[in-house]
């Protein structure tokens, strides 16, 4: 069963949005360019190097040291100091991945939705984003009379009283009991 569940999230890489996440990051940071490939892109990111850096391009001092180190615990770190500063930034939790995802290379289909949740937030912020623009908030302010009258509708989804009165309803056949 693992294998089928893995076999299911492999079918769900996009090599097309890992090309579009691949050249936001590379243009936001002006670095060098990972080959193509899921295992080429995890290992770009693995150490949560480009992370880091890529939020600090976009909020400017969220991270104030980044791990250079090997370990594994200090790479997590990393990574999980990016989650943490995508979160104060506005990006939602549940668009962004766990460490897990990105670290064990268990979930790469997530870590790149991930990423371009986070490419919509930074157009938000006024940087250059990868995706649709987010939406923005359209509240709407309604007067006590206009609330009122919105009362009076009868709504689409409560249907219609045409062909009902309050003596039941007329059409079809009667319902007879017999004995």
């Amino acid at each position: 069963m693992t294998a089928e569940l893995a076999d299911k999230r492999d079918k769900k890489y996009d090599a097309d949005v890992e090309g579009q996440v691949v050249e936001w990051i590379v243009s936001m940071l002006n670095c060098e360019r990972p080959a193509p490939g899921k295992d080429a892109v995890h290992a770009w990111l693995k150490d949560g190097q480009v992370l880091c850096n890529l939020i600090n391009t976009i909020a400017p001092g969220s991270i104030r040291k980044i791990n250079t180190n090997k370990m594994a615990f200090k790479q997590m770190e990393n990574i999980g100091n990016f989650l943490a500063a995508c979160e104060n930034i506005g990006v939602k939790k549940l668009d962004t991945f766990q460490t897990v995802d990105l670290y064990e290379c268990a979930n790469m289909p997530q870590v790149l939705a991930g990423l371009m949740a986070l490419g919509r937030k930074a157009q938000t912020l006024g940087h250059q984003g990868i995706g649709p623009k987010e939406a923005e908030a359209n509240k709407r302010e309604f007067s006590e009379a206009q609330m009122r009258e919105g009362r009076n509708v009868i709504g689409l989804q409560m249907g219609s009283n045409k062909g009902a009165s309050q003596s039941g309803q007329s059409f079809g056949k009667a319902r007879m009991i017999l004995d």
